[in-house]
């Protein structure tokens, strides 16, 4: 059950409105990593968990992320209220003066209009969690990025508080997804192909434009990591060398079906000269 306050979880001041920053706000109103997006995010999925623990911490927040819609759709409100009325500020977004009469509606700071394909739920309760954890610090750079194009010290005080709850969110994501005892990358329940998981493919080779190398680290090397050249680039390589012997499977154009495809066609041709 849902229940109305007309109180804001943040009190919302605004010096000097400025349209154009108004329309950036619309991002964090009706854009992919919005509090609208977060709020629909976190709720399906605690609808949907049978953990009661974590689906209490998922109601909680996905409640609160309907708090921030209220607060950011105000702080937009304030900041393209001009647009209503003032022919100059309406010309910094035509969309919200003509269709929306200076107020705000579900869509992101391009016009584009919100969708449910923004939200990641899966129905695995692990998997979900990684995707919030992500979500809120997507969220956090997008609240960051809006301090840094604004003067407005009622707007940065506002936007501060929206930022550091992704933060607190994120803590508690993290929280859970630990407290769930999981290996890291255990996720669903079909095991990995043994050896194959472990191999890490050179996909990008060479030197580039710009000095790019290719590189060595923790990230493919260490550990049960196996480096190999990725399967095609070898093959391309051994094409070149003129190693590469083709099997029987493959023919002797090269194509998984080319050996049986050439002897089709050679009995087919004797039969017609028959």
């Amino acid at each position: 059950m849902y229940h109305h306050v007309k109180k804001l979880m943040y009190t919302v001041r605004v010096g000097t409105p400025d349209p154009r920053f108004g329309n950036m706000l619309l991002e964090q109103f009706g854009g992919a990593n919005g509090e609208l997006a977060a709020a629909m995010q976190y709720s399906v999925q605690g609808l949907n968990c049978d953990d009661p623990e974590r689906k209490d911490l998922l109601m909680d927040i996905g409640t609160e992320e309907l708090s921030h819609l209220e607060v950011v759709g105000t702080l937009a409100r304030m900041h393209l209220k001009p647009t209503k009325n003032d022919r100059n500020a309406a010309f910094a977004d035509p969309l919200i003066a003509i269709a929306g009469g200076g107020g705000v509606n579900l869509y992101n700071s391009q016009g584009d209009p919100w969708t449910a394909d923004y939200l990641k739920i899966t129905g695995e309760l692990d998997v979900d969690l990684r995707s919030n954890i992500a979500a809120e610090a997507r969220a956090k750079i997008v609240y960051e990025r809006l301090i840094n194009f604004t003067d407005d010290q009622g707007t940065i005080d506002t936007l501060q508080f929206l930022m550091s709850r992704e933060i607190t969110h994120m803590k508690a994501f993290a929280a859970a997804l630990e407290s769930m005892g999981k290996p890291p990358f255990s996720i669903g329940t079909i095991p990995p192909t043994p050896k194959l998981v472990d191999q890490y493919f050179n996909d990008s080779t060479g030197i580039g434009d710009r000095g790019e190398a290719d590189v060595r680290g923790p990230w493919n090397s260490g550990g049960n990591w196996e480096f190999v050249n990725a399967p095609a680039f070898e093959q391309m390589e051994s094409q070149k060398a003129g190693t590469r012997v083709p099997n029987d499977a493959e023919g002797a154009n090269g194509g998984s079906n080319g050996g049986t495809r050439a002897k089709a066609s050679k009995a087919s041709a004797g039969k017609g000269r028959k």
